[in-house]
């Protein structure tokens, strides 16, 4: 294989782990700042308001986790490397 395509392969990987990482994070924060205004508000819904955003944070985090599968795919086992000469 070529040193670019490598290289490349790096860059790809890593920005698919870095903007998930990124995106994953605020939408946990946003979240958890929706939480806390709305538990603040109405204090008597706060343990079904923790039911649903924990749920929501494993959704999120779930979805973070499938982009670092598919980084590891691509670094380890690459379908396309078949097509570089």
């Amino acid at each position: 294989m070529d040193n670019s395509y490598i290289g490349l392969l790096a860059l790809a990987c890593g920005l698919i782990v870095g903007l998930g990482a990124i995106g994953a994070s605020i939408g946990i924060a946003l979240m958890g700042g929706k939480f806390l205004e709305s538990s603040a508000r109405q204090p008597e819904l706060m343990n079904e308001l923790q039911t649903k955003m924990f749920i929501l944070a494993g959704l999120i985090d779930a979805a973070f986790l499938i982009g670092v599968a598919i980084a590891l795919l691509f670094a380890f086992a690459n379908p396309f490397a078949a097509f570089i000469k």
